[in-house]
C-alpha cells in the first residue's frame, strides 16, 4: 500500500516514537522511508562581522542538530532493514519544508510526532503537525508518545 513514507523529525523523543512507528510500517509495507530535517533559517537582525560570525554558528550547530536526528531515524531504519535516505533543508515555515519534500520525494504517507502546545500559543501559532495534517496531500501518521 505504502511505498514511500516521509518522516520528519527533529530530534525529539516524539520525532524517536514516530521514527519506530514509521520502520515498524515500512518493513511490513516492503516501502523506504525519507527522512527530512527542516532548518528554520537564521533570524538576520544585524550587519556587519558579528552577524556573520552568528550566522555561521547557528548553521553550523543546526547541521550538527540536523546530523544526529537523521542518524538516529537511519539507525532506527537500518535496525528493521529498511531502505533509508535522509536530507536536511532550511525553510522559513517548517511545514512548508515537510510538505514540499513528500510532494518531491512522491512520498504517500507522513509519520510524524505530535508537538503539543498549550494555552494562547496554540491558538496563535498552531503546531506543526496540525499545519500538516490540514495542508497535506497524502495520509498522515501522528505518533502520540
Amino acid at each position: 500500500m505504502f511505498k514511500k513514507i516521509l518522516v520528519p523529525t527533529d530530534g525529539s523523543q516524539q520525532a524517536a516514537r514516530a521514527s519506530t512507528i514509521a520502520a515498524r510500517l515500512a518493513k511490513s509495507q516492503g516501502a523506504q522511508v525519507v527522512g527530512v530535517y527542516v532548518i528554520d533559517p537564521f533570524p538576520y537582525i544585524g550587519i556587519g562581522d558579528a552577524s556573520a560570525i552568528g550566522l555561521q554558528a547557528y548553521l553550523t550547530e543546526a547541521k550538527s542538530a540536523a546530523g544526529q536526528a537523521l542518524d538516529a531515524l537511519g539507525k532506527v531504519c537500518a535496525d528493521e532493514g529498511v531502505p533509508f535516505v535522509g536530507d536536511t533543508i532550511e525553510r522559513n515555515v517548517v511545514y512548508e519544508g515537510i510538505l514540499e519534500t513528500a510532494e518531491a520525494e512522491g512520498c504517500d504517507l507522513v509519520v510524524m510526532g505530535s508537538h503539543g502546545r498549550q494555552g494562547i500559543k496554540a491558538l496563535i501559532l498552531g503546531s506543526v503537525a496540525q499545519k500538516v495534517l490540514t495542508h497535506a496531500k497524502v495520509p498522515v501518521l501522528i505518533a502520540k508518545s
